[in-house]
């Protein structure tokens, strides 16, 4: 497995925890996210962090989007591995210029096939086909 993506499973499961227990707070989850990701280097620690963080941010934009090209499917009736695979590689997409849409789908699929269940992939793969990506990205295509 590669280093970006044990980072993007490490910030699914800060995410996942965070959006099951909303009394928990982001500023009491990193430090125990940071600590157990020791073993992994620096830039794959720092990798992670702005997943979390942005999604944290920019939940609302992310939230919004996949609600919008999730045309059948209420956020709420979604599985909450689904949604927060989405919500990281939404934010990915759509704020994140360096990365490749198609790098980003792949790992959000791979990701889906490892935690979701059977559909995972095939549902997390429609919906994210359709979130548009940052501008400066969809300029140098």
């Amino acid at each position: 497995m590669g280093m970006r993506r044990e980072a993007r499973e490490r910030a699914l499961q800060v995410i996942y925890a965070l959006d099951s227990n909303p009394s928990l707070d982001i500023s009491d989850m990193l430090p125990l996210f940071q600590e157990e990701m020791l073993e992994i280097p620096q830039r794959m620690r720092e990798f992670a962090s702005i997943l979390v963080r942005g999604v944290i941010e920019k939940r609302e934009v992310i939230d919004r989007e996949i609600r919008t090209c999730s045309k059948n499917w209420a956020l709420g009736r979604m599985s909450r591995v689904d949604l927060n695979i989405m919500r990281i590689a939404a934010f990915e997409l759509m704020f994140c210029e360096d990365i490749p849409k198609k790098v980003t789908i792949n790992e959000a699929i791979e990701i889906a096939r490892r935690y979701g269940d059977r559909e995972s992939p095939a549902f997390v793969n429609g919906i994210l086909d359709e979130i548009p990506v940052c501008k400066k990205l969809e300029e140098s295509a």
